[in-house]
C-alpha cells in the first residue's frame, strides 16, 4: 500500500533540510531564514507544508534551484498527487521568480529518476539551471553540452543568503501578481 507520508530517511540529504525548515506563508516569506540549521548551510527559497526549494550546495550556475517533495519520495512516480501538482506549480513559479532574482531569462528544468538517469540524490527532485553562458554567448544554434560545462562551484554563503532572499521576495511579487489576475492567489 502506498504510504502518503513517509518517514524521513536517515542520511538523505532532502529529508534533513525539510526536517529543520518549517513551512511559511509564501506570499510573506520571513526576511532571512538561518543558513546555517543544516551542514553544509541550505539556503532555503521556498518552504510550504508538502514543497521546499533551496540553493543548489555546488551549483552548474549561479542561482541553480532545487525543488522536492518535504516528505521522502523516490522517483517522481511515488509522489502523491497532491505533491506532483504543486510540484508543478512552483517549478513554473520558482523560474519566474529565478529570473526576475538573477536577470538571466533562460533556464533548464531537469528532473532525473534513478540511478542510470543520473539522479545522485535518491529523493525525488527538480533542478531549475539558470542559463547564462548559453544567452550571453548569442550561439543558440550551436550544439552545447547541458552539464559539465566548466567548474562547478561551492556557493559563497553571503552570496547565496542574498540570493535566497531575493528570490523568496521574487516568489512572492510572482504570486501576488497571479492572485490579482485571478482574484486570489493560488497557492
Amino acid at each position: 500500500m502506498f504510504d502518503p507520508s513517509p518517514a524521513p530517511v536517515k542520511g538523505c540529504p532532502f529529508c534533513i533540510i525539510p526536517a529543520v525548515h518549517a513551512p511559511y506563508d509564501p506570499l510573506h516569506p520571513p526576511s532571512s531564514i538561518e543558513p546555517g540549521l543544516t551542514t553544509p548551510a541550505s539556503f532555503v527559497v521556498l518552504s510550504t507544508p508538502l514543497l521546499i526549494a533551496f540553493l543548489d550546495i555546488m551549483p552548474l550556475s549561479r542561482g541553480h534551484l532545487l525543488l522536492c517533495p518535504r516528505a521522502h519520495r523516490h522517483k517522481l512516480t511515488d509522489v502523491t498527487r497532491r505533491e506532483s501538482l504543486q510540484l508543478g506549480n512552483y517549478v513554473r513559479i520558482l523560474s519566474a521568480a529565478l529570473a526576475r532574482a538573477t536577470g538571466v531569462e533562460d533556464w533548464n528544468v531537469v528532473q532525473n529518476n534513478g540511478a542510470a538517469a543520473a539522479q545522485v540524490v535518491p529523493h525525488v527532485h527538480y533542478h531549475i539551471i539558470p542559463r547564462p553562458e548559453i544567452r550571453a554567448s548569442g550561439k543558440l544554434r550551436e550544439s552545447f553540452t547541458m552539464f559539465g560545462r566548466g567548474q562547478r562551484e561551492e556557493l559563497d554563503d553571503e552570496e547565496a543568503g542574498e540570493l535566497a532572499d531575493r528570490i523568496r521576495k521574487e516568489v512572492a511579487l510572482v504570486l501576488r501578481e497571479e492572485g490579482e489576475e485571478e482574484g486570489e492567489a493560488k497557492l
